[in-house]
């Protein structure tokens, strides 16, 4: 896959998506991301018609070629901006470039996806929120799915470990759950 013509085709592809949204292209000045995944950046797109959520997509994870996955980007929601969100993607594509991630995986971020919350962890899922417009870029040459991050807190990733990931999302469709929240409680 021609990696300019897919970063180009996600461009066009969220600006279609959010039409009406303010869109910039921002970038994680620190750690190891750069040297692994050179010129990553992540598309913040503000609150508009489509979403009254702050919208986070990386551009630059799909270069990683795993042998379980396609061409993958990732995307994060917030109800505020927060450079967090852009932290947190760039740290997802450097463990994604190191292990590969799909849907049904589950990493732990350490600490707090953003302050006040119990969620430190992530949850890769198909973007619900957005639906299958969303997930697929298509273009030309081939096409990049957008897979989203779902905060989770430490025993929302253990009971996807002994139940699957299906009955943790039908929980979560059945509690109608505020994922965008950073002060959510636990639904376990």
């Amino acid at each position: 896959m021609d990696s300019d013509r897919a970063v180009t085709a996600l461009a066009w592809h969220l600006r279609s998506f959010f039409k009406g949204h303010s869109i910039d292209l921002v970038s994680w000045p620190k750690g190891p991301i750069e040297n692994v995944l050179p010129g990553f950046k992540v598309h913040r797109i503000s609150p508009g018609p489509k979403s009254q959520l702050w919208t986070y997509v990386s551009s630059g994870a799909h270069r990683v070629s795993q042998p379980n996955s396609g061409p993958l980007e990732f995307a994060l929601m917030s109800e505020k901006d927060n450079p967090r969100c852009v932290e947190l993607l760039a740290m997802v594509a450097h463990y994604h470039f190191g292990h590969g991630l799909g849907v049904g995986h589950t990493l732990t971020v350490g600490e707090p996806w953003l302050p006040r919350s119990t969620c430190t962890a992530m949850l890769v899922s198909v973007p619900y929120p957005y639906g299958p417009a969303f997930e697929i870029c298509k273009f030309p040459q081939g096409h990049v799915h957008i897979l989203w991050l779902l905060p989770i807190t430490e025993a929302e990733r253990e009971f996807k470990v002994a139940h699957g990931v299906e009955k943790l999302e039908d929980l979560f469709e059945q509690r109608a759950v505020k994922y965008w929240a950073p002060d959510r409680a636990s639904e376990v």
